[in-house]
């Protein structure tokens, strides 16, 4: 028997039982505690303080909307991306959902803008201003 580790201590696990396939996901959006509210300013100004993260807000603010995951970003890999994509959500600064299998994310202006008036329009256009 194999014990594997769970978040409140052990649970063992059987060796012979197989992991059954998980159907497909329905279109949904992501809610939960990370996103429910935006983070600290220090959270939210250490995502925003990457390159690759502020290049992804950038585009997601020009576009006004949710845009496919896909077009926010060049030059790193699906992975790396995937990364920053997290680290966006759980500072509450985007959403995403999936609409047709396709993962679109979504820039939180409202919700940053009630936490931290101004401060995204102003690092945006300090950003579009470094182009």
């Amino acid at each position: 028997m194999n014990i594997k580790p769970e978040r409140n201590g052990f649970i063992p696990m059987s060796t012979t039982s197989a992991t059954p396939a998980t159907p497909a996901a329905p279109e949904r959006a992501e809610s939960g505690p990370t996103q429910a509210t935006v983070r600290g300013l220090q959270a939210v100004l250490a995502a925003l303080a990457d390159p690759v993260r502020l290049e992804m807000v950038r585009r997601l603010h020009s576009a006004g909307g949710p845009v496919a995951c896909a077009q926010l970003y060049e030059g790193v890999t699906k992975a790396t991306a995937s990364h920053h994509f997290k680290i966006l959500r759980e500072a509450g600064i985007t959403d995403r959902e999936t609409r047709g299998g396709v993962t679109y994310q979504r820039l939180r202006v409202d919700r940053v803008e009630a936490a931290y008036p101004g401060l995204l329009g102003a690092i945006v256009a300090a950003a579009d201003g470094e182009r």
